[in-house]
């Protein structure tokens, strides 16, 4: 029964983080995305940006997959990259220290207010921030737990044993942190269980500063292993965070050990001193690294090895030998019309690129991944067809009909970003223009926004979850509002006679038309969940939705 106790709390712990940085995402991610992407230009910027994501995110490893993805799109520097990590490093550090903090009104009132935004909210974030204060209340609610279940621990010998032996042994603690952090896949659940033993008066200071520097590395590892399928230059950042992170916590492990300096100027108290530590140990760092951030992204091209591309990457998934098996044929069916979606997802993220700066050889890719979803496209049609004539019942007839219609949506998408879209960067090149500085950066938010709601997409083929395809149904009337709202501010500069603007305006309409219809080419893979469920009319979302 303890350690029952114990485990569903560090299990609630762990959760209740989830359940904060799912509201987040869910409510605020077009906005983190956007901050993010605009800091790019100064390091220190770059760093305080990353620093309030992670606080908001409530995980520093959600900022370094976001940022990785920036990069490898070249929408960011990498050397502004790696600095946005490691200010992410410490907003986790100094959320954990914001949790820590016990007041006892504070708990029904998170959880109150939560649930009554989330279930009386009709607008999507409100709901999510009802979300967002439930997740708090319940890390609150975790940590009481995890204390009264350790309680029985402080008369225990055989604990305190234990407890001695890490504070003696401080390598293996430090392994122990790191293996933990990544087990959960998050440093501040990490830090959070390990700061309130110390609270408990079970762990000593020694061991719980060893854990914690630990944890900071097997954080930073989260998001290597993470970004291992990734393209180069998204596991750089990573990598590079990993040896800067890792390194620097194993380095301030050893002269903790060697030296055991007085650690009062931390705070009077042992958790005080524990939790104080990793915020100084993460300042430092990222004061430190911010000026060698560029040397940093060298070392790491060096350990990321550019690797060869797999001669399996462009095998089909339909497989003959399952149209025996309807269920096994579908499953194939999925895979393979989801890998067609990638293949546009990924058609989708150069595009800015080729805007910025013509590149024959990147355009010439783009063209031979459209020719691959086309040929990919019809096999699937086919490969249903043919499947469909073996007389599925009405369940997976419909299923069927509808893989081959996301695929369809899907060869539609590439076509317009490798005919319409390329053609007009082409232009854009040829007829030696540019856009205005306020049309680019809208252009830049809106195919960032878009790309985000194809990953959403891709993501709900797999989870086929009801609210999220809500989610990605109503993301389609944003875009529909965002560009219309684009479209009126590119017309508002006609109007001042802002010459760039003048000689790019067809380029620029059309670009944000293409980019809306790629989106809606997305949104589709939501219809069919929401069909099934009957939170779909025939032309709109229930009002139950």
């Amino acid at each position: 029964m303890f350690f029952l106790q114990i485990a569903g709390a560090a299990a609630l712990l762990i959760w209740s983080v989830r359940l904060v940085r799912t509201g987040v995402e869910r409510a605020f991610a077009a906005r983190l995305r956007l901050w993010l992407r605009r800091s790019g230009q100064s390091r220190l910027l770059a760093a305080m940006t990353g620093g309030g994501c992670a606080m908001a995110l409530q995980s520093s490893t959600a900022v370094a997959i976001l940022v990785a993805n920036f990069v490898a799109a070249g929408a960011v520097p990498a050397a502004a990259g790696l600095a946005m990590v490691l200010g992410a490093d410490l907003g986790s550090a100094l959320v954990a220290k914001l949790l820590m903090v016990r007041v006892s009104w504070l708990v029904p009132v998170l959880l109150l207010a939560g649930v009554v935004l989330f279930l009386r909210g009709r607008q999507k974030r409100v709901r999510q921030s009802g979300r967002i204060l439930v997740g708090l209340g319940l890390i609150f609610v975790s940590l009481d737990m995890l204390r009264m279940a350790t309680e029985p621990l402080l008369d225990s010998a055989a604990a305190g044993a234990a407890m001695q032996y890490l504070a003696r042994d401080t390598l293996t603690a430090f392994v122990i942190g790191a293996i933990f952090a990544w087990l959960v896949h998050s440093s501040v659940a990490a830090v959070l269980l390990f700061t309130t033993l110390v609270a408990q008066g079970l762990m000593p200071l020694a061991a719980a500063l060893a854990l914690i520097l630990g944890a900071n590395m097997g954080g930073a590892a989260i998001a290597v292993v993470l970004t291992l399928a990734a393209q180069p230059e998204a596991r750089h950042v990573a990598m590079a965070n990993l040896v800067l992170r890792g390194g620097a916590a194993a380095l301030v492990l050893a002269v903790l050990t060697a030296t055991q300096p007085p650690l009062d100027w931390l705070g009077a108290a042992p958790v005080a001193q524990a939790i104080n530590l990793h915020i100084a140990f993460n300042l430092g760092l990222m004061l430190v690294c911010l000026p060698l951030v560029t040397l940093a992204d060298r070392l790491a091209r060096h350990l990321v090895p550019q690797g060869a591309p797999s001669g399996l990457v462009h095998m089909t998934a339909l497989d003959p030998a399952a149209l025996d098996a309807p269920d096994r044929a579908l499953s194939c069916a999925t895979r393979e019309v989801i890998r067609i979606g990638e293949t546009v997802e990924a058609m989708l993220r150069p595009v800015p690129k080729l805007f910025e700066q013509w590149d024959e050889a990147g355009a010439q890719a783009v063209s031979d991944s459209a020719e691959s979803v086309r040929k990919r496209h019809l096999d699937t049609k086919l490969y249903l067809a043919q499947l469909n004539r073996a007389g599925l019942d009405a369940e997976r007839s419909q299923r069927a009909m509808d893989l081959s219609g996301i695929a369809a949506h899907f060869e539609a998408a590439s076509d317009t970003i490798a005919t319409s879209m390329l053609g007009l960067a082409r232009r854009l090149q040829h007829e030696g223009v540019h856009f205005s500085r306020p049309g680019w950066e809208e252009i830049c938010d809106f195919h960032d926004r878009v790309l985000a709601n194809a990953q959403q997409a891709l993501a709900l083929m797999m989870s086929q979850h009801p609210d999220d395809a809500r989610d990605l149904v109503a993301e389609k009337d944003t875009i529909r509002d965002i560009e219309a709202r684009l479209q009126r501010a590119h017309l508002g500069r006609l109007r001042e006679g802002l010459t760039e603007s003048i000689e790019t305006s067809n380029i620029h309409q059309e670009t944000l038309r293409a980019l809306k219809q790629v989106n809606t080419a997305f949104t589709m893979v939501a219809y069919p969940i929401l069909t099934e469920t009957g939170d779909l009319l025939s032309s709109r979302m229930s009002s139950r939705a």
